[in-house]
């Protein structure tokens, strides 16, 4: 079966896709191409022929799973409830949430398909600058700030914040999550204002 044939088999792949969740879902990082195949049933070469090849593979994951993260954190920052404090809140908790009922396809992608594949890198990359630039379009329409630029800046930066600060709260699972989404949200809340003052 060529690939552009296996690709007009959206049940088959389909199918894959399924195999591949429950063994990374099983083993996260450590999910190795062999054991994703035969859970499927097949080998790999044809595992890899329905999606070009590794990497194929990887990439087909990451804009699966990266789907329902935009759209879980787009739709609680949307939320008019509790102001602009509310919609910080609730898209670091949304996002944090997320990660930790996902934890073994969060530290497949972001750390292992990331590092051995430069295009996952660059599918899970354009997540995180997708996610920038909604908080710069909300703070420019909510937050008072004027410059774009500056909005992005600042968008970017607390995105690349709170993915580390949710990478350290995941190797310290006795931290409660109200916690971390609390002192994030005071960070970004506090920070805002001043950096505003210094700009003007």
């Amino acid at each position: 079966m060529s690939a552009r044939t296996s690709r007009r088999d959206p049940d088959r792949r389909r199918a894959l896709l399924e195999a591949a969740d429950a063994v990374i879902g099983r083993e996260g990082p450590e999910a190795s191409m062999a054991a994703i195949a035969a859970e499927a049933g097949v080998s790999k070469p044809i595992l890899y022929r329905h999606f070009g090849d590794k990497s194929g593979l990887y990439q087909t994951l990451a804009e699966r799973h990266s789907r329902v993260l935009i759209e879980a954190i787009r739709e609680s920052m949307r939320r008019d409830a509790g102001g602009m404090r509310g919609r910080v809140h609730d898209g670091i908790d949304t996002y944090l949430a997320l990660i930790a009922e996902n934890l073994h396809f969060y530290r497949f992608l972001m750390h292992r398909a990331r590092a051995e594949d430069t295009a996952t890198h660059s599918v899970m990359s354009t997540v995180m600058h997708s996610l920038g630039r909604e908080i710069a379009d909300l703070l420019l329409a909510d937050a008072g700030v004027h410059d774009p630029a500056r909005a992005q800046v600042w968008g970017h930066a607390i995105v690349g914040m709170v993915q580390n600060a949710g990478d350290w709260w995941l190797d310290h699972p006795d931290v409660e999550r109200a916690s971390v989404v609390a002192a994030l949200t005071d960070l970004v809340l506090s920070g805002l204002p001043a950096a505003a003052v210094a700009s003007s």
